[in-house]
């Protein structure tokens, strides 16, 4: 079995269809098909069957898995050698961020990278998702969560304050009012977060008016009068029409991190943009410490 059929049989595992396989692998549907055929020819049995919750492993399948599991992992970890091992500052620079992140305190730093070194090219992956960075979703993520994942390496890069927000008439209603104003919220997933605690805290008999997982659509939102929000600061006091609501206490702020996978350490593009982001936005105490 070579490594683009493992690709291919674990694209199919793990989209649960020849489609969304093809779709994630940047091949056709047919392409996907045959390989797959060719594969089952290969071993003589089924690897999948049909269901109604789409395609799953046969017992034949699931004893493959494991070896295939392995054969990419050695895969993945060669890439990441020879991608640490690149001496040029040149190429693509996968980066992963959420998308108020990325457009209110990221770019700057994106902007002197390309003036300093107009070779890379950053390709920003703006989405709330955590990545994977040992399968090089991306080279580097910037998250409001320290990381889990084994073999990466990570430091706190800075600390991002939060306000409260709202257009000049909601913010008004806020304090005079506050039953009467509505919560712009993240959505169930989110519903953990600090802030969303914090603002249910302070406004328990305001209702609910809008969730999204994205802090843009919030403050477009909050911005034509839906309700108010918690917001990152960056973003909220650089949209027009924002206002920022003082309380007596200021909602918690927020932890930014950064890592990357440590076979990516020797990967010079991706230490001169962090050297620019430390320069740039790191805490000062932060910087002291610098991993």
């Amino acid at each position: 079995m070579e490594w683009g059929d493992v690709r291919i049989f674990l694209a199919v595992l793990r989209k649960g269809s020849f489609g969304e396989a093809a779709r994630s692998l940047g091949v056709s549907h047919p392409t996907i098909g045959r390989r797959i055929k060719a594969l089952e020819a290969e071993a003589q049995q089924a690897l999948f069957r049909r269901t109604r919750d789409g395609l799953v492993l046969t017992d034949a399948g699931d004893r493959v898995l494991a070896l295939a599991e392995a054969v990419e992992n050695s895969a993945l970890a060669m890439e990441r050698r020879l991608a640490g091992n690149h001496e040029r500052l040149e190429g693509i620079l996968r980066i992963s961020s959420a998308e108020w992140f990325a457009n209110y305190v990221l770019a700057p730093v994106l902007c002197e990278l390309t003036r300093r070194h107009p070779a890379i090219v950053p390709e920003v992956i703006a989405s709330y998702r955590l990545l994977n960075l040992s399968r090089r979703d991306a080279d580097i993520a910037f998250r409001i969560v320290p990381f889990t994942e084994p073999d990466i390496v990570q430091r706190r890069l800075m600390s991002i304050p939060y306000a409260l927000y709202g257009s000049p008439e909601t913010a008004h209603i806020a304090q005079h009012n506050p039953a009467a104003v509505g919560l712009i919220l993240m959505n169930t997933a989110q519903s953990h977060f600090s802030d969303v605690a914090w603002l249910l805290d302070r406004f328990p008999l305001s209702r609910r008016v809008f969730t999204s997982t994205s802090r843009a659509v919030q403050a477009q939102m909050c911005q034509r009068g839906m309700g108010i929000a918690v917001l990152p600061r960056p973003i909220g006091d650089a949209i027009a029409g924002l206002q920022s609501i003082p309380m007596p206490e200021p909602p918690p702020s927020k932890d930014i991190w950064v890592g990357y996978h440590s076979d990516l350490r020797h990967m010079d593009r991706l230490r001169v943009m962090l050297d620019i982001a430390d320069a740039m936005l790191a805490d000062p105490a932060t910087s002291a410490t610098r991993t």
